[in-house]
């Protein structure tokens, strides 16, 4: 019944204008992170991002995980200083928790919402919004459902992605190439992490053409990290030399696609990726490349001796 449901409403938003032409609202999860890194500390990772997003007039939204900082004043601060810069705050969990992991009960896992809620709706920017870690939004009926209706009495709207990306590998692979101090390794991580962010993006957009037959408004997943810190600019800047333009994330999630709600069977989903899992597209040219967590590109850096 979900399915026909599903492919109903798939051929039927074929019929809606595309209004938006291809464009993209940027959010980035697991913020503020405290972590300690090479090149750049907590407070200056932050302001680079900021200061990206203001060079380009873009407004984002921080999904807040408050156990990397903002529990404590020197993150909440990090935290804070997106909603005064005019970008939206949402609730990312408390510790980060796996909804898939059978020793985090459905209490639990609300509990997790409520105190991360309590964090930020004290910061400019709030929103209602919840983003399941890990993309994981329950594998047992009891769950999934369970934490539906949870979010509905809350007034919660599920943060979906739909272009999902693998940053935090290549941050990895980032940290590890600065610790090693091979200065001439940099350049070439930056080259495989704008590919990623590229092919991602035309894959994406592909797959809303395969299920939509139109441009939706995409909603990109990055992390509150270093690599970004680093290439902000450089990521928002190569998506308007693509053509396509910038909005915010509560005008992307105007579009009616994120009313879906699909089976989302298989953690770590997009969005597209679930509503094409619920089609019965099942696997098509170029989805490996989708759920790899950036396999071919640190495959390709290692090729280089990186």
């Amino acid at each position: 019944m979900l399915k026909k449901l599903l492919l109903a409403l798939a051929l039927g938003m074929t019929l809606i204008p595309s209004v938006h032409a291809q464009s993209i609202a940027f959010t980035f999860d697991d913020g503020p992170e405290l972590a300690e890194t090479p090149r750049m500390s907590p407070q200056q990772r932050n302001q680079a991002m900021l200061d990206a997003l203001a060079k380009h007039k873009v407004k984002a939204a921080l999904f807040v995980t408050v156990g990397n900082g903002a529990d404590r004043p020197a993150g909440l601060a990090l935290a804070r200083a997106w909603g005064q810069a005019g970008h939206a705050v949402g609730n990312h969990s408390m510790t980060h928790p796996d909804f898939h992991d059978a020793q985090v009960s459905l209490a639990q896992f609300q509990q997790e919402l409520i105190d991360c809620d309590a964090v930020i709706s004290t910061l400019p920017g709030y929103q209602k919004w919840f983003r399941f870690p890990y993309l994981r939004e329950g594998n047992v009926p009891e769950k999934r459902d369970g934490m539906r209706a949870f979010m509905k009495a809350q007034a919660y709207r599920n943060a979906y992605v739909s272009l999902d990306t693998s940053d935090w590998r290549l941050n990895d692979k980032l940290i590890e190439v600065l610790k090693s101090g091979n200065a001439a390794a940099v350049g070439p991580v930056r080259e495989a992490y704008l590919a990623h962010v590229r092919q991602r993006a035309q894959a994406y957009r592909s797959l809303s053409h395969t299920l939509q037959g139109r441009d939706i408004a995409q909603v990109i997943l990055l992390h509150h990290n270093l690599i970004n810190a680093m290439w902000l600019d450089d990521v928002i800047a190569m998506f308007k030399q693509m053509g396509w333009t910038i909005t915010t994330p509560e005008a992307a999630f105007a579009d009616p696609v994120y009313q879906l709600v699909p089976e989302r069977e298989t953690a770590g989903q997009s969005l597209l990726l679930s509503m094409a899992r619920s089609l019965g597209v099942g696997k098509f040219e170029g989805w490996s490349r989708l759920v790899d967590d950036g396999d071919y590109e640190i495959a390709a850096l290692k090729a280089q001796g990186i």
